[in-house]
């Protein structure tokens, strides 16, 4: 990379003999926060807001300056430190306040504070391990932060520093809005082809004569077999766990992640290939009856929370359905709300589904798989140039701020 042959040049001319650490504290001024209440946040919530707040973990609101008691502003780019819960920084240069549990930093140069937030990023693992908890929460204290020793070079290095990993950072912004554009687009054309609702499921199966059937009447259900967490194995007879379904899978697989010992196996049920699982139990009713065709050699045990559906027709044609509005529509009237969402497989198997000859179901998975692909392989899709830019943009922050010490 021409940029780091450059910037090498720059340390070695203007920091020869190395670069001066200084304890984070002795840089920067430390800016405190608002006395707030989660009530008191829920009631003051507006989109509009022309101030963020942000809460402890990953809550973060917006609401009008006016409504915030005893606001205390800040108006200036800063890096929050959140010290409770999720440990993490986050850089912000528009009006903001927060918990004052939390604690924030700034200083006169906008590129010394964006520098600061890359340092505390890439060593965002050392605060992570200094967290000690309190009840099931990881906190750090203040002085974890105040005490910590940061390389502070010349500003221009600073500047050259903030301005190519904000390169790496809007490369990967880029790329993140291009994937929700593409999912978009797949959800799209995958509606669609289905049909969007009801009555344009009815109207696209008269106008190209396709057979609409019940779920029930083009195959069967067959539940899974119970196993924990603790039976998973590294290796051993391959196994779908419910909870991989809307978390690993995507609309087929030919691997798992996950197997049993063969003395456990012998009291499973098993899918095989062209079968489809099908998951019964989720956290919200739009996880319940996703499925996954299985498209592997070799037969996978199944949990007991999914169904296995054995069928005639083309699988990922299934699994790809199970995926649209209109599906889920259907069948949203049989999932019991509770804890965990669930549904019976009388629910699945009342759902309508179009059945086009095989041909036309082929030439839809086809056009289907090539958005799936891009969407969400992580070889060869958007994902794996977001994750190859993520790995480049942490291998160039960690060499670039990586300095020798100036001797004292």
């Amino acid at each position: 990379m021409a940029a780091m042959t450059n910037f090498n040049a720059l340390i070695a001319k203007l920091c020869p003999d190395g670069v001066e650490f200084r304890k984070i504290k002795d840089v920067y001024t430390r800016l405190r926060g608002t006395p707030i209440t989660a009530e008191k946040m829920k009631q003051i919530d507006n989109p509009d807001g022309d101030v963020r707040i942000f809460a402890g973990g990953k809550t973060v609101i917006n609401a009008y300056e006016e409504d915030i008691p005893n606001a205390n502003i800040t108006r200036v780019p800063a890096v929050l430190v959140q010290s409770r819960g999720v440990i993490d920084a986050i850089f912000y240069d528009e009006p903001f306040t927060f918990k004052n549990e939390m604690w924030a930093y700034t200083i006169e140069s906008k590129a010394s504070v964006k520098y600061l937030y890359y340092v505390i990023k890439n060593n965002i693992q050392h605060f992570r391990d200094a967290a000690s908890g309190m009840g099931s929460l990881p906190q750090i204290s203040l002085k974890v932060t105040e005490d910590f020793p940061i390389p502070f070079p010349p500003l221009y290095i600073q500047q050259e520093i903030v301005r190519i990993l904000d390169n790496f950072t809007e490369l990967t912004a880029e790329l993140t809005a291009e994937l929700t554009a593409r999912k978009k687009q797949y959800e799209y054309y995958r509606d669609e082809l289905f049909g969007r609702d009801y009555d344009g499921m009815l109207k696209r199966a008269e106008e190209k004569n396709i057979q609409i059937v019940a779920m029930e009447e083009i195959g069967n259900f067959t539940r899974g077999k119970r196993f924990v967490r603790n039976d998973i194995r590294e290796e051993g007879v391959p196994c779908i766990h419910y909870g991989d379904l809307y978390t690993h899978y995507g609309v087929s697989a030919e691997k798992t992640k996950c197997f049993l010992d063969e003395d456990l196996s012998k009291k499973m049920r098993f899918a095989q290939r062209g079968d489809v699982v099908i998951v019964q139990a989720g956290e919200n009713d739009m996880d319940i009856g996703i499925g996954v065709a299985w498209m592997g050699n070799e037969d996978v045990a199944v949990h007991d929370a999914c169904y296995i559906f054995k069928h005639n027709i083309n699988p990922k044609y299934i699994s790809h359905y199970l995926r649209t509005s209109i599906y889920h529509l259907q069948i949203k009237k049989y999932v019991s709300i509770g804890k965990i969402c669930a549904i019976n497989a009388q629910g699945i198997g009342k759902a309508l589904i179009p059945i086009p000859p095989l041909e036309e179901q082929a030439s839809i998975v086809a056009i289907l798989d090539r958005f799936d692909t891009l969407c969400t392989d992580i070889t060869s899709g958007i994902p794996a140039e977001i994750e190859a830019r993520r790995k480049q943009y942490e291998y160039y922050r960690d060499k670039l701020l990586t300095f020798k010490e100036a001797s004292s």
